[in-house]
């Protein structure tokens, strides 16, 4: 069924938009579709921040370089990020997540192949692609509130990030499986969860282009642009309807300031994040932790990230935006202090730190996602989001980069403890967006 099939089998929409009934219709299927992807992707997620590390530590033999695979497949899903964003405005959601994650799926068939040849040059390219499914990932969750009433925006979002959680912690609790069977593959052990990711990545993509029918992007900017034309706006019809309308039409309006706050609280959300998560499965081996505890550790981590989301997105919902965002600078100066004091052997102490690293991020990018919907329309909303998450990639790329030389040159728990403070500085922004009146809407 093409974009036009898929718009013409909601049938006639009056001229405020579609009826109500459609629109509960398409977004119940919408969500169905993206939690399966997500169940997907989240497994193919997984294995860069579990061995990715690890396996550049093996390969080039050289200390401080180890937050490099993050760094580059973080600084993939920047390029993967924008392009995302842009196809989604030009063809809807299903053709830009759909060529993401199949990208992803490419990248990590690549990583394999290095790891097998022992090529340096192959594995650094292949983890930058490998970055196009780790962005497609985080992007996902705004196909949930295209069509999601104001009020459930958060809710929404939730739902597509905890249907990670199934994929996401189950992938690093099968590194050790996964390396035996790389092993009897004739494949270095620590690439094997990259299989994994290049399977699930492909059948992600494959799931969003056959079953994201009608695209939900689609729907709502033919939504919004009719709901104009019915309160006397000049908008052309054709304007909304179809996929190369924004490039030939008027200029597209700037979003408001709220989506310059949200984007702040998931950049530095997304910085402290990644570089301590980025270090702790090295730290963790030079204090003889076997992959086993490194598995459990990332995982508990991963399941933090995605698992409270639908208690966050309503909080999110219920209790506002900026008082979420807050919690969540919160949350990561305790994951940083306790990373930083935890002994290096203990594994609870690791685990606490990692769960609260994760819950920090949770809460951060939830808040920070409701408040950049919020402060857009369907006309702006993929390329903001886009431009966004390139923004957020390019934090992570430097965390992930700069983690490794920080801890070569001090210790993991200075990084730790920079990563807590450095959230913090959510607080003054928040409040600084209020004083300047830029109070953005909270449902």
């Amino acid at each position: 069924m093409t974009t036009n099939r898929g718009e013409r089998a909601v049938g006639p929409a009056p001229a405020m938009g579609l009826d109500e009934s459609t629109r509960v219709r398409v977004q119940k299927r919408t969500l169905t579709v993206v939690v399966v992807s997500q169940v997907l992707g989240g497994a193919g997620l997984a294995a860069g921040i579990t061995v990715g590390a690890l396996l550049a530590q093996e390969m080039l033999s050289r200390d401080g370089l180890e937050g490099l695979p993050v760094g580059l497949f973080t600084l993939g899903s920047a390029l993967a990020a924008y392009l995302v964003g842009r196809f989604t405005h030009r063809w809807g959601r299903r053709v830009g997540l759909g060529i993401g994650f199949g990208a992803g799926g490419i990248g990590s068939l690549g990583v394999v192949g290095a790891a097998v040849t022992g090529n340096v040059p192959l594995l650094f390219v292949s983890l930058f692609v490998y970055g196009a499914g780790t962005a497609t990932n985080l992007q996902a969750r705004y196909a949930g509130t295209d069509l999601a009433l104001p009020a459930r925006r958060g809710a929404a979002i939730s739902i597509a990030m905890v249907a990670t959680t199934l994929g996401a912690v189950a992938g690093p609790n099968l590194v050790e499986p996964l390396g035996v069977l790389a092993t009897t593959l004739a494949i270095p052990p620590l690439a094997g969860p990259f299989l994994l990711a290049g399977v699930a990545y492909l059948a992600a993509g494959a799931t969003l282009m056959v079953f994201l029918r009608p695209d939900p992007y689609l729907l709502a900017r033919r939504r919004d642009a009719r709901a104009a034309e019915g309160v006397g706006t000049a908008e052309a019809p054709g304007r909304a309807s179809g996929p190369a309308g924004p490039d030939t039409a008027e200029p597209v309006p700037r979003a408001g300031a709220g989506a310059y706050v949200g984007a702040t609280v998931m950049v530095l959300s997304q910085i402290a994040m990644v570089a301590i998560m980025t270090m702790t499965p090295v730290h963790m081996r030079a204090h003889h932790h076997d992959l086993a505890a490194v598995g459990l550790v990332i995982g508990i981590h991963v399941g933090a990230m995605y698992l409270p989301s639908l208690i966050t997105g309503v909080l999110v919902d219920k209790v506002g935006r900026t008082p979420m965002a807050i919690a969540s600078g919160i949350t990561l100066l305790l994951a940083g202090l306790t990373a930083a004091l935890a002994p290096a052997d203990s594994l609870f102490w690791l685990i606490l730190a990692l769960a609260l690293l994760g819950l920090g991020w949770n809460f951060g990018v939830i808040a920070g996602t409701a408040l950049v919907v919020d402060a857009t329309v369907p006309q702006n909303r993929p390329r903001t989001q886009g431009t966004i998450d390139v923004l957020i990639a390019l934090a992570g790329a430097g965390g992930g980069a700069m983690s490794g030389v920080v801890v070569a040159a001090t210790d993991f728990a200075t990084l730790s403890l920079a990563g807590g403070v450095l959230s913090l500085m959510l607080i003054p922004v928040l409040v600084w967006a209020r004083r300047r009146g830029r109070r953005t809407p909270e449902a």
